[in-house]
């Protein structure tokens, strides 16, 4: 029976190599998702540079990490980040929940491009509401709305949100974003979906966003308000009726 235990040796070693070669494959496998399910979830281009996930600590980095922008805006990117620090549970990829220790995005760029009303931003987080709440109409979408995660620790910092001309009346600006922490997310086994995750995290990063950008046009309108306040009481007034009737369509 010595060739049966050969057999049994084979097979053993060859299924040892085959699980080593997907672990060793981490890298891939996550580009490869990042690049197939980001796009469904935004409907917008979404590319990553590289991935480094050690197969055995789970640790790792996302390196260049972009968002394209909706149909319609020009600019170059919605998002662009250089580095995103990203520790899982090697093991769980291939289970039924990908537990995600944390995510950790270091100083993203983001470009907001339209005005309060409607922006580039805005509308990737409407197209991702809209990703989560539709009928899946591709594979991708279906993995968007189905497959488990859980992330312990979601954190962006140092973010930077650039503010084209158009939207500041000829005077680019780039405003700092207040730091966007989640976390205990999809504890429970149902875990949470990529589309839920994406949903929470656009929904926080667009909601500072226009706070931002918000605060920066009150704060020209003051200081508009108070280089002409020797032209008259009548255009001061009129001055400050215009920022108001502004910030009522929104």
């Amino acid at each position: 029976m010595k060739w049966v235990k050969r057999v049994i040796i084979i097979f053993v070693v060859l299924i040892v190599l085959i699980v080593l070669g997907v672990f060793l494959s981490l890298d891939a496998i996550v580009k490869k998702s990042v690049e197939k399910v980001g796009p469904a979830i935004t409907k917008v281009e979404v590319k990553l540079g590289a991935a480094h996930i050690s197969p055995m600590s789970g640790s790792g980095e996302l390196k260049k990490f972009f968002v394209g922008n909706p149909e319609g805006y020009k600019t170059g990117s919605a998002i662009q980040v250089g580095s995103v620090g990203v520790s899982v549970v090697p093991k769980s990829v291939f289970g039924d929940k990908v537990i995600i220790r944390y995510v950790k995005v270091e100083a993203p760029e983001i470009t907001f491009e339209g005005s309060l009303a409607g922006n580039n931003i805005s509308k990737i987080l409407a197209n991702v509401r809209g990703t989560q709440d539709k009928k899946p109409e591709t594979k991708e979408e279906a993995k968007a709305q189905s497959r488990k995660l859980q992330v312990d620790d979601f954190l962006i910092t140092n973010a930077k949100v650039h503010v084209s001309a158009s939207v500041l009346g000829g005077q680019s600006a780039t405003l700092t974003l207040p730091e966007i922490h989640l976390s205990n997310l999809g504890q429970g086994p149902e875990g949470i979906t990529p589309a839920e995750l994406s949903t929470k995290v656009m929904d926080l990063v667009t909601s500072e966003t226009l706070k931002a950008v918000t605060s920066s046009l009150e704060n020209m309108g003051k200081g508009a308000v108070g280089i002409i306040k020797n032209a008259g009481t009548n255009t001061v007034d009129k001055l400050q009726k215009g920022v108001g009737d502004f910030f009522k369509k929104k």
